[in-house]
């Protein structure tokens, strides 16, 4: 299939392997969120108080179609942080109690759950996962082992920052739902990577961001919660959706939508990504991705002396791969990759470990990979003493 990486706003003398992090939109997705902007300033009142609650609403109806669920059932966040502190701020956790968690999470969110759970005297319980991952039957008997009487909640992530995992949530969901303990999942990185339809996931919570790999205008996330559990969660922002003048069917959707003056035309690119992937064949461009990540792996593998951390096949591997990264300074690779070689990766620490993970986007080639194979070759030689520990 022809690259596309001409209809995206990416520099061109960079290489661009850390999608995974903040995304990009492709161009006629960000000028269809530069048209929401003109709209709003060419009338701020009609389009906040008249019209936008429409724009919203439709929004949210071709989200909850892409993600499988009713439309009345999310709420529009500007990121996954935000829907984890709605749930986190709500949840009636007293002393004692805990929730379980896996060491592979990401970093904000361990922070929000830590804080609330300290106010209280609860625990959170990051549960070891063994490194590697040999199945999924063994990475759910590791989790599983750290279910017990005063587990509230299981907070679990879709696919795993750091280390780019994709977890078995579909079996942590039917697991929780059979003993009564409500699950959260974080699928930040989800949405427009992975095969997503909540109805059968089946979540209590689930938040999922939207300007990642469905390629929306930035500031562009969700957060869905189950009918039974709407009630739960009190709106960080208390404002004109509490007591409402002229209240919706949802109270869900006043509470955490109608909070003041915001622009929230980022929410409003949904439509235009999803236009953009039916229009460009995005189910076999994902596949084509998945194939560079996989063919790719054991040979940087290799290069840097060290092991995948999963199988490597499509149960735990999508469009990023982490590698083990024997490194003593990662700030200074990092730094280095990017102002000599012009090459955006991420070298992240995570506990005791350090990982390089490329991303692959639609825009990504064989290539992109090349060049940073190389420039690792080329590092590894002349900056061996310094920055690795083999």
């Amino acid at each position: 299939m022809p690259n596309i990486k001409s209809q995206f706003l990416i520099d061109p003398s960079i290489t661009f392997l850390n999608y995974g992090s903040f995304g990009a939109s492709p161009k006629v997705v960000f000028d269809n969120y530069q048209n929401w902007q003109r709209e709003l300033e060419s009338n701020p009142v009609q389009f906040i108080t008249a019209n936008g609650i429409k724009y919203l609403e439709n929004s949210r109806k071709a989200l909850g179609d892409f993600v499988g669920c009713h439309k009345d059932d999310l709420v529009f966040v500007t990121n996954p942080s935000y829907a984890v502190n709605i749930v986190a701020k709500s949840f009636n956790l007293k002393q004692g109690d805990e929730v379980l968690t896996t060491n592979l999470g990401y970093g904000a969110c361990d922070r929000t759950w830590k804080y609330y759970c300290n106010k209280v005297g609860a625990k959170y319980i990051q549960q070891e996962i063994n490194l590697p991952i040999l199945s999924k039957d063994l990475f759910l008997k590791d989790f599983f082992a750290g279910v017990n009487e005063r587990t509230k909640l299981i907070f679990v992530d879709h696919i795993t920052s750091a280390t780019g995992l994709i977890l078995p949530v579909q079996e942590i969901c039917d697991f929780a739902n059979k003993k009564g303990i409500l699950v959260f999942i974080d699928g930040a990185h989800a949405p427009g990577h992975v095969p997503l339809n909540l109805q059968n996931l089946n979540p209590d919570f689930y938040t999922g961001a939207c300007h990642k790999w469905m390629m929306t205008a930035k500031g562009s996330s969700f957060l869905y919660a189950k009918k039974e559990t709407q009630k739960m969660l009190d709106p960080l922002v208390v404002s004109w959706g509490y007591d409402a003048i002229m209240p919706s069917h949802s109270s869900f959707l006043d509470y955490h939508q109608m909070q003041g003056t915001r622009d929230f035309s980022a929410f409003l690119t949904i439509p235009a990504a999803l236009q953009f992937m039916n229009d460009n064949d995005w189910e076999k461009r994902k596949t084509d991705c998945r194939e560079i990540v996989l063919k790719n792996a054991k040979r940087f593998c290799d290069l840097l002396n060290t092991q995948p951390i999963s199988p490597l096949d499509n149960e735990f591997i999508g469009q990023m791969f982490s590698i083990p990264i024997n490194t003593n300074n990662p700030l200074a690779l990092k730094a280095i990759l990017f102002e000599k070689y012009k090459i955006e990766v991420p070298i992240m620490p995570h506990n005791d470990k350090v990982y390089l993970r490329y991303s692959i986007q639609a825009f990504n080639n064989q290539a992109d990979l090349n060049t940073l194979y190389n420039a690792m070759v080329d590092i590894m030689q002349t900056e061996n003493e310094l920055l690795f520990s083999f």
